[in-house]
Parts: structure tokens; sequence; C-alpha cells
């Protein structure tokens, strides 16, 4: 199981994979493609060329994750194809895999306290 906790990283790869690659193919884009660790805790997700299906790849501690969503009707919503990765939040993520607009949820800025003295 995927939980979300504080401090997770969701890394969305924006260009679409051959939705034959398995964990290992997986594992080895993050790696090489991504420039980041496959076993660091961090969630990777992958989109299909039709838009419709999305991978999410994860290590939980104990092994990796590879879990796939495909929507039967209507589309994921992505950001625009380029190279490289982006970073969602965890509620991002959540209206991701739900094909939502996750791009107009927008975390306000918490200002952080300061220590009286």
């Amino acid at each position: 199981m995927i939980a979300a906790r504080a401090g997770l990283r969701v890394w969305v790869a924006t260009r679409p994979i051959d939705f034959r690659r398995g964990v290992h193919g997986l594992v080895a884009l993050v790696a090489q493609t991504l420039s980041a660790d496959p076993y660091g805790g961090d969630i990777f997700v992958f989109r299909s060329k039709r838009n419709d299906r999305i991978k999410l790849l994860a290590w939980d501690g104990s092994g990796i994750v590879l879990a796939t969503k495909w929507l039967e009707q209507g589309h994921f919503v992505w950001p625009p194809i380029a190279d490289g990765a982006m970073c969602l939040t965890a509620t991002q993520l959540a209206l991701l895999l739900d094909g939502l607009a996750w791009s107009q949820a927008v975390a306000p800025i918490v200002k952080r306290p300061v220590l009286a003295g």
C-alpha cells in the first residue's frame, strides 16, 4: 500500500512511456532518465501515449510496488510533454488518479512561526 506521509514526493515523468515496460524497466528509467533514486520512498508516475492509463512505481521499504490504472471513459490531465519530471503533492496525485484537473489544486502558502524572544 502506498500511504501519503509527510515529505512524500511524487514525480511525474512528463513524456509518455512504452506501457509494456515492467518493474525493472521502470526502475531503470527512474535511475537513468530522471536521475532519481527508485528506492528512496518517492512515488514515480508514468503516462501512456493514449492519456487513459497510468503507472505508479514506489519503494515501500520491503519491495517495489507497481500499480496500474486506466480510465474507462475520459483521460488523465497531464502537464505538457517535455523532458524530465515534475513534482506533485499527495493531494494533486489523488486528483490525478481520479481523472480531475490536479493543476488547479494549489496549496496555500503558510508562513513559518517566528520564535518569541
